[in-house]
C-alpha cells in the first residue's frame, strides 16, 4: 500500500509539474493586461474615428446628391424655358410666314399699296433678325449650361475618387 501511495504521489506530482509547465507556457504567450487594455482603448478610438469618418462621408454624399438634384432641376428649368422660348419663336415665325403670305396676295390684288407692303416686309425682316439674335443668346446660355454641367460632372468624379481613397484608408 505504501508503494502504491508513493507511486500515486509521484504520478500526481508529475502531472502537477506538467500542468504547471503548460500554464507557464500559456502565460508566456499572453499579452500583459496593461498592454491589452491599451490596445483595446486604441481599438475603440480607431473604431470611433472610423465611424465618424463614415458618417462624414455619408453626409458629404447626401449633400452632393442634393446639390446634383438641385443642379439637375435648375438645368431642367432652363431647358424647359429654352424649349418654351423656342416654341414661342417658332409660333412667331409661323405667324410671320403667314403674314408674308397674306402680304404677297395683297400685293397681287393692289399695286397701289406696293410701297406700304415693302415697309411691312422690312419690319418683318428686322423682327426675324431679333429672333435670330434671341436664338444666339439662347445658344450661348445653353453652352454656358453645358460647361457648368461639365464642371459639375468633373467635381462629382473628383468627389467619387476622394471617397474611393478615403474608404479603404478608413477600413484599414
Amino acid at each position: 500500500q505504501l508503494l502504491e501511495a508513493k507511486a500515486s504521489l509521484s504520478l500526481a506530482q508529475t502531472l502537477h509539474t506538467l500542468e504547471l509547465q503548460q500554464a507557464k507556457a500559456q502565460m508566456n504567450n499572453m499579452v500583459p493586461k496593461e498592454q491589452f487594455v491599451q490596445l483595446q482603448n486604441s481599438l475603440r478610438g480607431e473604431q470611433c474615428k472610423a465611424q465618424q469618418l463614415q458618417q462624414n462621408l455619408h453626409q458629404q454624399a447626401e449633400q452632393t446628391c442634393k446639390q446634383l438634384i438641385r443642379t439637375q432641376e435648375e438645368h431642367e428649368c432652363l431647358l424647359q424655358a429654352a424649349v418654351e422660348q423656342a416654341e414661342g419663336l417658332e409660333h412667331n415665325l409661323r405667324s410671320a410666314e403667314a403674314v408674308l403670305a397674306e402680304r404677297g396676295a395683297w400685293l397681287k390684288d393692289a399695286q397701289a399699296q406696293l410701297s406700304r407692303n415693302k415697309l411691312l416686309i422690312k419690319d418683318l425682316r428686322e423682327e426675324n433678325r431679333g429672333f435670330a439674335m434671341a436664338l444666339q443668346v439662347i445658344e450661348m446660355k445653353q453652352k454656358s449650361t453645358e460647361e457648368k454641367n461639365q464642371l459639375l460632372e468633373e467635381q462629382a468624379s473628383a468627389l467619387k475618387q476622394l471617397i474611393g481613397k478615403i474608404t479603404p484608408a478608413s477600413l484599414s
